[in-house]
């Protein structure tokens, strides 16, 4: 039993080495897309109505109350001029969508609903029919339906809870797209495939596992970003060479190694290409302590005359917390990198002085990177 136990000890140890150099291939729709195949932005304008109570107040927004009086005029109810609505159940919304690429008209796609005004909630609403328009100003879906928010608040005498937000929400299938726009894929014969981000390295790779799968010459690196594919010009066959392209696995370079450090929220995150110089670390904080303790005198006893006063005797102290000088051995990884810094007990405050500081010594190998 101790045998076996040492050997699967052994075992894990050498699975855990061989994983950590092993470089995991990933799909080439993971690393990649299809250019021209995009989706589009879509927005509109439009009135939430049905709100219990909590919609725009419209002495401050008075641009519902025009887009209600514009929409009733359109539906044949003319009101008369200067009438003064107090419309506490409808709300003016900003309503977007996204359009995938290769939609067609009666498909359905999800819309986001967005309080423009003063509404305290749209709970409960239902979004009257919006135009969403594209870019050029053309419209390519229809909005409509119940929205669905997220959160739930209440108010009284006073007091109020609110549990996340209430003025934005969405419809799943809210919308129905009227116009497609055309992606072509590609140019004659020619299909292009766009990296997510430039790199050299990951563009020769792709290219060279589809020449060994196709016939060569099928797959040419323009860039660090583009790679060009000779593909079938019949439209089927072309769906069918994109498919085959886009499951084949590539293990991809090694990214850029970077330190982004957010100084607003003190978060740091540093990927595995991290390392160092060779470099030695030191944090301490200097604190200085002040006590203060009364001290009463009174007068001796039996004499004739005395007052009591109270006085306050002051300690003050320096002290040096200071930690251990750490030495960093040169190419360490992100491992001991961490775990050098927690040693001498850094928090991720302390991290960006420190990071900036072995930046500017030339120690960090990575670039840093302040948002």
């Amino acid at each position: 039993m101790l045998i076996f136990r040492r050997w699967f000890l052994w075992f894990s140890l050498i699975s855990c080495l061989i994983l950590s150099n092993y470089s995991f291939a990933e799909r080439i729709k993971d690393l990649a897309s299809i250019q021209g195949v995009r989706p589009n932005q879509l927005i509109g304008y439009g009135l939430v109505v049905g709100l219990d109570n909590s919609g725009d107040m419209t002495t401050q927004t008075p641009f519902t109350v025009q887009s209600m009086v514009n929409m009733l005029g359109q539906l044949g109810i003319n009101l008369p001029p200067g009438v003064n609505l107090m419309l506490r159940n409808v709300a003016a919304v900003m309503v977007t969508a996204t359009l995938p690429a290769f939609s067609r008209p009666g498909q359905l796609i999800d819309v986001t609903v967005s309080s423009m005004g003063n509404a305290k909630s749209i709970r409960g609403g239902t979004l009257l029919m919006t135009p969403l328009k594209g870019i050029d100003n053309q419209v390519y879906a229809v909005a409509q339906g119940n929205i669905l928010v997220g959160g739930a608040g209440g108010s009284a005498a006073g007091s109020s809870v609110q549990i996340n937000h209430l003025a934005s929400g969405r419809i799943p299938g809210g919308g129905i797209v009227e116009r497609a726009v055309e992606s072509a894929l590609g140019q004659g014969e020619f299909v292009n495939l766009e990296l997510h981000s430039v790199d050299f390295t990951t563009a020769r790779r792709i290219t060279e596992a589809i020449n060994r799968i196709f016939p060569h010459g099928t797959a040419y690196s323009v860039d660090g970003r583009v790679i060009q594919l000779k593909a079938p010009q019949d439209i089927s066959q072309r769906v069918a060479f994109i498919s085959q392209i886009e499951s084949l696995d590539v293990a991809p370079a090694q990214g850029i190694a970077k330190v982004i450090v957010n100084a607003r929220t003190g978060s740091v995150v540093m990927n595995q290409a991290v390392t160092l110089e060779a470099s030695a670390v030191a944090h301490g904080n200097l604190s200085v302590i002040i006590n203060s303790q009364p001290i009463i005198s009174q007068p001796g006893p039996f004499a004739e005359r005395g007052e009591t006063v109270v006085t306050s005797q002051a300690q003050i102290e320096v002290r040096s917390d200071e930690g251990n000088l750490m030495l960093v051995q040169s190419g360490a990884n992100l491992a001991e990198i961490v775990q050098a810094l927690n040693t001498i007990g850094a928090t991720p405050q302390d991290l960006l002085a420190i990071l900036q500081a072995l930046k500017a010594a030339g120690s960090l190998r990575a670039e840093l990177e302040i948002i």
